[in-house]
């Protein structure tokens, strides 16, 4: 086959062509490619990264790679795309700007070069937490691998180089492809400082985030050992996950006060990362001629990320053994049931789980999301997303005389509510229908039937309902009262409380009854998607849907307030909308238990066209 041939296959995206077995015995013997032992190691350990339970519970690591990597790689490249018309103005665009200005000013050039930055830092850190857990050796490797004729050298190393490859793929996958389009966007006088500065900026930004989080890693589980380091592991992958977002999304609002940080040279910047790495593009750009705070902010960045390597090499090996040994002796069995929860168990089984059904899935719902680690990294990433969108929401930088000065929006307290509730149902919810760990399913198909009757069924389904709307009261209470001290004097009063109370009871009800209505499964015990969950479909989803939600308490609090005839209205209206949800689960619950079941080994597609008759 001719080189142009396979390279119009490749766009083409066909597959090779069939041979006859004549022209395949003239092509002699199959050269099956010789690999070392270390090589193999490398292979197996970098797949791992994308095959474990955690990033693809449906083991098509290929594809989920494939899905990482463009989302990883994207949002920087369409950045720099948009940024065009910026440094090339046309008529109308962008507005309040007259053409005959070259260019944008210097302030909002340091702004877009400190976005590249932050994105760099944000992506990579975000990337090194999820696969937090695979950078040490799990029981796989220990039982497993230990066993074959592999020297334990051979091995730490290989992975090693695993972790070294996966960092520095999505480095350059993150960053690569915005210098494709960063010189026609940008149009700079000196394009190769430019592209010096962009490149060695970003990627040390985005080195220095995973390493920190590496070497964080490696220095808890060193010091602390695996049984403490545990209990602290989903508490920092969480503020972790939230602080990145948090810098992502407060953004647009730091941008404002770039200019007057750098220039006071307040210790924000000294001691926010981000800002050490602007000072190595802007360092670079500009030259001598940069401000003198650049050239403090690059040493400042170069040192912490030689520092941080440095630790990173030396804790690592000892967090390994440690881990290593702890996989071997084991630890220690202790009582799982706290001493809290027996009383709280007992009042539950006494007042909403009184059916025996209802109180076996209830239980089952607690023993299992607390036990199986996929589904709680589930929730800290749900929980981080939510806390950052809240942080967002509620705080301001404003810059009054020369000051940078943090305020807290009424709006975005009254928001708040609705963000937190709104992720902690779709966490809880995703976790619920997640596949992979279906162990617990055959008890209820044995006991009740599949499909089961509709009152066994609307028992059964319930049940999750019930335990995610008792959770999201209890989280969406809380961060009211959390957020109580810092509210603005006009949500203090007696009318604001309680039809905010309102509200959030109500928000939580309603987005339950709407997240679950279509769930005819019990929770873990879903079966895994024939086809692949459409990545971009699922976030305009979210896009879609949460600013409704958002919108609801930020547009209606006040009317809610006013009177309490308003406040019997919105009451009367939750209600209303509660009643006709639940009618229509029934409805939905009622079809799905009249339909018949399927044999284990029966397959309704294609033969049946995916119908159950």
């Amino acid at each position: 086959m001719s080189s142009s041939d396979e390279f119009q296959r490749l766009f083409m995206m066909a597959g090779p062509e069939v041979l006859s077995l004549n022209a395949q015995a003239a092509l002699g013997a199959v050269k099956v490619p010789q690999r070392s032992q270390f090589s193999l190691l490398v292979r197996h350990f970098l797949e791992r990264f994308f095959n474990h339970e955690t990033a693809s519970p449906d083991g098509d690591a290929k594809s989920r790679l494939i899905l990482i990597a463009v989302a990883t790689g994207i949002p920087g490249f369409m950045v720099a795309m948009y940024l065009w018309p910026v440094y090339h103005p046309f008529i109308s665009w962008p507005p309040g700007r007259p053409l005959d200005i070259s260019g944008p000013p210097y302030w909002l050039q340091v702004n877009h070069h400190f976005f590249f930055v932050v994105y760099s830092f944000v992506a990579m850190g975000i990337i090194t937490v999820f696969e937090w857990d695979m950078f040490f050796p799990d029981l796989l490797d220990i039982f497993v691998l230990t066993t074959l004729p592999i020297q334990d050298r051979r091995l730490f190393m290989a992975r090693v180089a695993a972790i070294t490859i996966f960092i520095v793929g999505f480095l350059l996958d993150a960053n690569l492809l915005v210098p494709l389009v960063l010189p026609a966007a940008f149009d700079p006088p000196n394009l190769p400082r430019l592209l010096a500065g962009h490149m060695l900026a970003v990627l040390a930004a985005g080195l220095f985030s995973a390493v920190f989080i590496l070497a964080l890693q490696g220095l808890l589980l060193s010091i602390l050992g695996e049984r403490l380091f545990r209990r602290l592991s989903l508490l920092l992958q969480g503020l972790s996950i939230s602080v990145l977002l948090m810098l992502l999304l407060l953004f647009p609002v730091l941008s404002s006060a770039v200019p007057v940080l750098l220039r006071s040279q307040s210790r924000f910047v000294l001691y926010c990362p981000p800002f050490w790495f602007l000072g190595i593009y802007q360092r670079v750009l500009e030259g001598p001629s940069a401000l003198p705070i650049y050239g403090k902010l690059a040493q400042t960045g170069g040192m912490a990320l030689l520092i941080t390597s440095a630790v990173a090499v030396h804790a690592y090996p000892i967090a390994y053994l440690r881990r290593a040994r702890q996989l071997v002796v084991g630890s220690a069995s202790h009582d799982t049931r706290g001493w809290v929860a027996r009383p709280l168990h007992k009042l539950l089984n006494a007042t909403l789980i009184r059916n025996p059904i209802r109180r076996a899935v209830f239980h089952f719902i607690g023993q299992t999301i607390f036990r199986v680690p996929r589904y709680r990294i589930y929730l800290v990433l749900y929980g981080g997303v939510g806390l950052s969108v809240v942080v967002a929401s509620v705080l301001r930088l404003t810059v009054k005389h020369g000051l940078v000065t943090t305020e807290i929006s009424p709006d975005g307290v009254r928001a708040a509510i609705a963000i937190v509730a709104f992720w902690t149902i779709a966490g809880l919810r995703m976790a619920f229908v997640s596949p992979g760990n279906r162990q617990g399913s055959w008890a209820f198909r044995i006991v009740h039937g599949r499909p089961p009757n509709l009152n066994t069924a609307l028992h059964l389904l319930g049940t999750a309902r019930l335990w995610t709307l008792l959770w999201a009261n209890l989280i969406t209470f809380c961060a009211w009262l959390l957020l109580r001290p810092l509210a603005p004097p006009e949500l203090l009063t007696w009318p604001a409380t309680a039809s905010l109370l309102l509200l959030a009871a109500g928000l939580c009800l309603l987005l339950t009854d709407a997240l679950f209505l279509n769930l005819k499964t019990v929770a873990f015990t879903g079966e895994p998607a024939r086809e692949q969950p459409n990545l971009a479909l699922t976030l305009l989803k979210y896009f879609t849907f949460l600013p409704v939600i958002v919108g609801v308490p930020v547009a209606f609090e006040p009317w809610i307030e006013a009177s309490p005839l308003h406040f019997a209205a919105a009451a009367a209206v939750i209600a209303t909308a509660h009643f006709a949800l639940r009618v229509l689960h029934r409805r939905i619950i009622n079809e799905h238990c009249n339909m018949p079941a399927l044999e284990d080994d029966e397959d309704d597609f294609p033969f049946k066209l995916g119908l159950r008759y």
